[in-house]
């Protein structure tokens, strides 16, 4: 097997403990990779998504679009350099802003630019998160194999129900249903479940960085 680095993952998370996996969290700064290995990059995505300028909350300062102190900057490159896929939310405006396509919602690969890499769109759900979880991909010299494509429909198991509420009903109140209906599935989570990686979802992406075309030759 190919050894696949990490980047950017949760600490002691599902890339820790793997053997040909070598994990590099934000602790370790993911930012100075230098190979040899193809990787698969989640690089930090608060300042990328829907919500980059911090919410609705006038108490807080408002944030500054992509500020992420180079993270996805550095997970492009070493895509580009050493193989391997990069991961984050649907609707990115980290695509926006490096000059990729963007993915069709339904699903599959298309171009991504003019460096040799492909993007697409696919939900989680399909691979075990509770939530639907829409992720867009972006690969350089590994395989693109066929995903699941499209929605994956309403997530929530029913053992993160009773996680989330030990009545098993799944509300605390007459209003926190109301948000849900209003809100969706992935509200009823935590941030760190929101955050997480299925197994399943990460043994696919190892899988691709494994494909790698390039093996331990790096390009320039």
């Amino acid at each position: 097997m190919t050894c696949v680095a990490a980047l950017f993952v949760a600490r002691n998370g599902v890339y820790f403990g793997m053997p040909d996996v070598e994990p590099w969290d934000m602790e370790a700064d993911a930012r100075l990779y230098a190979g040899p290995y193809p990787v698969v990059a989640h690089p930090p995505c608060e300042r990328w998504g829907r919500y980059w300028s911090g919410g609705p909350n006038l108490a807080s300062p408002r944030k500054k679009l992509g500020a992420d102190d180079g993270c996805f900057a550095a997970a492009l490159a070493a895509v580009r350099r050493f193989d391997g896929v990069l991961e984050h939310p649907e609707a990115s405006h980290a695509w926006t802003a490096f000059g990729l396509n963007k993915p069709p919602k339904d699903g599959r690969w298309v171009v991504a630019d003019w460096q040799g890499g492909w993007t697409c769109c696919v939900e989680q759900g399909h691979y075990g998160h509770a939530a639907r979880k829409a992720a867009w991909l972006y690969a350089v010299g590994c395989e693109l194999p066929d995903l699941r494509w499209g929605s994956s429909g309403k997530r929530l198991t029913p053992r993160l129900v009773r996680f989330a509420d030990p009545d098993h009903d799944g509300f605390h109140s007459a209003e926190e249903r109301r948000r849900r209906i209003k809100t969706g599935v992935c509200q009823r989570l935590s941030k760190k479940q929101r955050a997480a990686t299925p197994t399943p979802f990460r043994d696919l992406l190892i899988a691709m960085a494994q494909s790698s075309e390039r093996r331990l030759s790096p390009r320039s």
